[in-house]
């Protein structure tokens, strides 16, 4: 057997890393440890949205609770005072029927009380609006004419204070929803009412605009997973609102205003939960105002709805009303 060559290595020897095996393999370490710091970062961001989440689920839980407590005993009470209420009014009428002939201040005092008592019936019958039990029939909706009805029964333009603000209406091409297009219309009236008066209570001689928008979101549902939504926004540019006003705005006879029974935005919370979805306020990022956004599944039957994840690019178009 021959001898090998001087300054080869034998057979079963290794050779020594040299610093550049060293430097790479340094490099590699440390491309892991970058990897496994990023996915950590991520498992502890996923933990903590997953238990904001569930938070917020119990929250909604423990909220629709309480409303159905308080939603029948409103009710009672409703259904006692209507019956005097409407005898009232009754009375009240016929008195002033009897004395608007020959005593006119007497039957001025009569209209007063016959006023007040329609007053009164309102209220009421925002109360057991409230507290009625909302059952959801889904029927295909088009968001285009959902508007076009809202912007007509609020009818702004009738309102000095509103007849110069701008409405835009930005809607998803092609977007088809299916919900309860009656109970959608009830609650985007009050949520645009709730808009135009903030704008008016602003004042001043800005130039205010509502928004109207239709789109569709992915978004966390309860159990796992994402869901493919619709979402429903109103933004005005109104003074906006506080976190205190937020944590507060949806709760029953809750309200900022001299006048209202606060039963408004209350109302728009319990449809939005028979729909399986959620309600997100929040001020502008750009510009002055605040904008609602009502959250339902596109076939409500999929179950409720949580915390937003991620955005879908939306192809909008908007024109002015």
């Amino acid at each position: 057997m021959s001898a090998q060559t001087s300054g080869s290595t034998l057979e079963g020897e290794r050779t020594p890393p040299t610093p550049d095996d060293l430097a790479s393999l340094l490099r590699v370490m440390n491309d892991a440890a970058s990897r496994l710091e990023v996915s950590h970062q991520q498992l502890q961001d996923q933990v903590l949205r997953l238990t904001q989440e569930l938070g917020e689920a119990n929250a909604q839980l423990e909220r629709a609770r309480r409303l159905a407590a308080l939603g029948e005993m409103a009710a009672g009470i409703a259904h006692e005072v209507r019956n005097p209420l409407g005898c009232i009014n009754l009375y009240s009428s016929m008195l002033d029927e009897d004395l608007r002939a020959d005593r006119p201040e007497q039957a001025a005092v009569a209209r007063k009380i016959s006023a007040a008592a329609r007053s009164m019936e309102s209220v009421i019958s925002d109360v057991l609006a409230f507290a009625r039990e909302l059952r959801v029939r889904p029927d295909n909706v088009e968001p285009g004419a959902l508007f076009d009805a809202v912007v007509e029964a609020c009818a702004p333009q009738s309102i000095p204070a509103w007849k110069d603000v701008v409405i835009d209406r930005r809607i998803c091409d092609g977007m088809n929803l299916v919900a309860d297009g009656s109970l959608l219309r009830q609650a985007l009236i009050n949520v645009v009412r709730n808009a135009f008066e903030a704008m008016a209570e602003e004042g001043g001689a800005r130039s205010n605009r509502l928004t109207l928008e239709a789109g569709e979101r992915r978004v966390a549902r309860a159990g796992g997973g994402t869901l493919r939504c619709a979402v429903l926004s109103v933004s005005d540019t109104g003074p906006g609102v506080t976190p205190d006003i937020v944590a507060r705005m949806f709760n029953p006879f809750f309200t900022t205003r001299g006048a209202g029974t606060g039963l408004g935005l209350a109302i728009v919370h319990r449809i939005i939960d028979a729909h399986g979805g959620r309600v997100s306020v929040s001020n502008n990022t750009q510009g002055p105002g605040a904008t609602v956004e009502l959250i339902i599944p596109m076939t409500p039957a999929e179950g409720a709805v949580q915390a937003d994840t991620q955005a879908r690019p939306q192809s909008a178009k908007g024109h002015a009303a």
